[in-house]
């Protein structure tokens, strides 16, 4: 069994671009390098990263739910897509899928059923702003963490918080993610030409903040930096981000597909994140393309950033664009070894292959 390709289900609640889905896609892309044979199923229809599955040729389907709404039909779908799949691993991805797994996986016969990974990709969720059904579903999924094979959690300060919740998984690993430093990289040509289509001088300092819009991300401590920060012009990439307030040295971008182009165009990558957050990939992926963070000390984000940046605590503005205006005012010789820095801490603490490998060890140990 440990040296024949391994069958991995994937199953995640959607494919939109957020960073456990972003992860999951890009471990599904390189499969090939590490003897996995994949296969994905989301919870819900669509999302942009189900179109790079589905067009890397890797099998995908979905459960036709809704967001929000139970569907206790789908528990029966996904068990059906398990015995197709045949799997050796089943890897869940954030709670609401751990638990469907674990539900569809109960249903089968005891031969039928695969090894099962769950995936905890956040810390201190401030469950009080999400109503209670997140609240009911993390004290579910306490409850039976030692149902699944292990428990798989992308940050240190996830482990912690969770170990705190009451998790107790008979396997508790922690993989932290990877970064596709050719994907992610400083491109002075998408610099220029992405600071043209924004109208943005080339000696213009930009600052690059990409999350969607939801009260974990705290927009509203970025934009009061920008507020303190005039000549400075920052970027809003994300879901429902052309909707936040206008701001005159703001650009409010919305979803975007092109986000390392952005990324490389951008001279700081940000993190205003008030709770909740693992590890934020975009700090990792902007300083892979040569852009320092300045980021709220949540989650790992100090350990990603380490002294290549400025870590500040969260909701507090000041803090964070007294940080921006420092790392804004260094020489220019001091900016240029900061990016070095930057991008080199990532080639060497987070490269995707060395994640992608540690992926498929764990699954051939439990396989």
């Amino acid at each position: 069994m440990s040296t024949e390709p391994l069958r991995i289900l994937h199953v995640i609640t959607g494919l939109g671009l957020g960073g456990a889905e972003n992860m999951l896609t890009s471990l599904v892309l390189r499969s090939a390098d590490t003897g996995m044979i994949p296969s994905v199923v989301s919870l819900v229809p669509g999302g942009e990263n189900a179109a790079r599955i589905h067009t890397a040729g890797v099998p995908i389907s979905d459960l036709g739910m809704q967001r929000g709404l139970p569907d206790p039909r789908a528990v029966r779908r996904l068990a059906l897509s398990i015995r197709a799949a045949r799997p050796h691993v089943i890897q869940s991805w954030m709670y609401h899928a751990d638990l469907m797994a674990l539900a569809a996986r109960v249903t089968l016969a005891r031969a039928e059923r695969p090894r099962l990974v769950w995936g905890v990709r956040c810390s201190d969720m401030d469950v009080s702003r999400y109503g209670p059904a997140l609240r009911l579903i993390i004290a579910a999924c306490a409850r039976l963490s030692a149902r699944p094979d292990a428990v798989l959690v992308n940050s240190h300060a996830g482990r912690t918080v969770h170990e705190k919740l009451g998790y107790h998984p008979r396997r508790f690993e922690v993989l932290e993610n990877g970064v596709d430093t050719e994907r992610f990289r400083p491109d002075p040509a998408a610099r220029a030409e992405m600071r043209r289509a924004l109208g943005l001088a080339p000696d213009a300092i930009v600052l690059a903040h990409v999350a969607r819009r939801d009260p974990m991300k705290d927009h509203e401590s970025y934009l009061a930096a920008l507020d303190r920060l005039p000549h400075v012009t920052g970027l809003a990439i994300g879901l429902d981000t052309e909707r936040l307030p206008a701001r005159p040295n703001l650009r409010r971008l919305g979803p975007r597909t092109d986000v390392p182009r952005l990324l490389a165009a951008a001279d700081f990558v940000i993190s205003s994140s008030a709770f909740g957050e693992g590890f934020p990939n975009v700090l990792a992926e902007g300083m892979a393309t040569g852009a320092p963070a300045v980021a709220t000390d949540v989650g790992d984000a100090a350990r990603i950033v380490g002294d290549t940046g400025r870590i500040v605590k969260p909701r507090d503005a000041e803090a964070l664009a007294r940080a921006i205006a420092a790392l804004a005012g260094e020489d220019a010789a001091a900016r240029a070894a900061r990016r070095e820095r930057a991008r080199t801490r990532i080639e060497n603490a987070y490269p995707l292959a060395r994640s992608a490998q540690a992926y498929a060890a764990l699954y051939r140990s439990l396989a």
